[in-house]
């Protein structure tokens, strides 16, 4: 007979997440995805998800001004002003996050709000998740666009063993090296790397790509995905050297195969 074992939560194990609103004990902490761009929420938001939204009156968020816009196109315009925003970005101190945590007392429910996507993905509020998992308050994650997951899906590159690598070096010496580093890697492996970069440095990345890889390396670039004006295209590097391509100032993923 094996030997089998069981992992409970007395609070939520077995149970269906409830609505959110406020409750006695602590309130529990919600991951709300945004739209990666200018478009409508009801476009790439569930309608749960964007029903959910109307019981809260605290939201942690990136910047609030994107926050109340989101909010406003989601279905609470009118109500924006008897909401409470409190902002988590690379500027908010740790003794601010810690602070945040008396927001969950008297069984009040938080949301978290990203920029754009999911939240808690290559995106501060992953410090929030945190300080809830130290003090047991209960993270609910909810479904949303992932840039990265579209792109991968898109890409034609190896979906069964990929890695994130987040934002390579700024530095053009020190992101070339890192470049030549992870198609060392993916060369090895087969393994597709994944990473992104600030929009005004997409070029940039792009042009260091060209330079440094090998010219058999496949090189997938994934722009403003779920727009109208959505490119994606993989080609090899000797592929993507003869033609002329300006990404410009666009959310962009780049993916690479070796």
């Amino acid at each position: 007979m094996q030997n089998r074992m069981e992992i409970k939560d007395t609070d939520t194990c077995g149970k269906e997440a409830s609505v959110p609103g406020k409750k006695s004990g602590k309130g529990k902490l919600y991951l709300i995805p945004a739209p990666l761009g200018d478009n409508s929420p009801e476009e790439v938001i569930p309608g749960p998800v964007l029903d959910t939204l109307r019981h809260f009156t605290t939201f942690v968020v990136e910047e609030t001004r994107t926050a109340r816009r989101y909010l406003s196109k989601a279905g609470l315009k009118g109500h924006i002003q008897g909401l409470r925003f409190y902002e988590l970005n690379e500027h908010t101190s740790e003794s601010e996050i810690e602070a945040y945590l008396s927001l969950f007392d008297d069984g009040n429910d938080v949301a978290l709000i990203s920029e754009a996507g999911l939240p808690a993905v290559a995106d501060p509020g992953a410090l929030l998740v945190a300080l809830a998992h130290r003090h047991g308050i209960g993270v609910v994650p909810a479904v949303g666009p992932s840039s990265l997951m579209l792109a991968l899906m898109a890409s034609g590159l190896n979906g069964q063993s990929f890695a994130f690598c987040g934002y390579l070096p700024a530095k053009p010496d020190e992101r070339k090296n890192r470049l030549r580093a992870i198609e060392k890697l993916s060369a090895s492996t087969s393994q597709t790397q994944i990473f992104i970069e600030t929009p005004y440095r997409n070029d940039a990345m792009l042009a260091d790509i060209l330079s440094v890889c090998r010219p058999s390396t496949r090189i997938c670039i994934a722009a403003d995905l779920t727009l109208p004006d959505a490119f994606i295209r993989t080609k090899t590097v000797e592929d993507w050297k003869h033609g002329h391509i300006v990404i410009g100032k666009r959310p962009c993923v780049f993916l690479l195969l070796a």
